[in-house]
């Protein structure tokens, strides 16, 4: 089977898990890995993986644009907002792994398939990523919700420096995330970097505040959406919930990585990768059809 040709800009750890994953895909190849320092760890891994590798960053794309067809902009947000246009130019489908939020936002078990058509979706974040399936169905079962928040505990360890960074992002990008998907009243973010030894797997509670629902329907919803996430990601558990209590219904998820190039603690940076690569296994199969 002909394989989808991708591109990767950003060669540091979110980049380099990237290029495992899509080693990895029956659907997807790496055609081109593009960052700044040939001397860069991550570019020297992606050459001893025998991939095609450029210091030129997004204007080795520019220089032959039937390199790749799909391009996953993993370096920042404002990086991303110069790279959009060129991309959109070169008529590439770009999938944004930074808070740039300068394409659609896209969660694939909520909104995939309505993402194909666009040229630029955004990954939002990994809180987003884990949290958002488990809140969207659980506001379609209870029809109304108050109030949704979600507290994301992640390791010290698997927060880089961009990470640190961005922090008001991250937040800001989940809760609009969960405004847009669950129709909430309000909601809430909160990120939690747990310096514990040795480093916490990433834990998400989610809050919704509501009227008393049907919690076996609520169940079932929850139960359909872990299957679903481990599809593309395999550590994806309900560890506790849903119940209901004290006009709340409270989930707890658990992530586990793969450990491709990531640490299995990083499931925070794992799930956001995975659910790239999906859209992009999702792109591969309606261009192939």
């Amino acid at each position: 089977m002909q394989k989808l040709k991708a591109g990767i800009i950003g060669s540091g750890n979110i980049g380099c898990d990237l290029l495992m994953k899509i080693a990895r895909s029956p659907l997807l190849e790496c055609s081109l890995f593009m960052g700044r320092n040939l001397d860069s760890k991550g570019m020297r891994f992606a050459y001893r993986h025998g991939v095609r590798v450029s210091d030129r960053s997004i204007h080795a794309l520019e220089d032959d644009p039937a390199s790749c067809d799909v391009v996953f902009d993993a370096t920042t947000a404002s990086a991303h907002l110069v790279h959009a246009p060129i991309l959109k130019r070169l008529g590439k489908f770009a999938i944004d792994l930074t808070p740039s939020l300068a394409g659609k936002m896209c969660v694939p078990p909520v909104n995939g398939e309505d993402c194909l058509s666009c040229d630029n979706v955004n990954m939002v974040t990994c809180g987003g990523q884990a949290t958002v399936p488990i809140a969207n169905a659980i506001s379609k079962v209870v029809g109304r919700l108050d109030y949704v928040e979600i507290v994301a505990s992640i390791s010290s360890n698997s927060a880089g420096p961009g990470t640190r960074a961005n922090i008001d992002e991250f937040t800001q990008t989940t809760k609009q995330a969960l405004l847009e998907f669950t129709g909430a009243s309000s909601a809430k973010a909160i990120i939690v970097l747990n310096p514990a030894q040795p480093p916490i797997m990433m834990h998400n509670t989610i809050y919704m505040v509501c009227p008393e629902p049907q919690m076996e329907s609520v169940a079932n919803a929850v139960r359909s959406v872990e299957t679903r996430m481990r599809e593309y990601m395999p550590g994806y558990s309900v560890v506790n919930g849903p119940v209901y209590m004290e006009g709340k219904v409270v989930v707890m998820v658990q992530l586990e990585g793969r450990g491709d190039y990531l640490p299995r603690y990083s499931g925070n940076l794992d799930v956001i990768t995975a659910s790239a690569v999906r859209m992009a296994e999702m792109y591969a199969q309606r261009r192939m059809a």
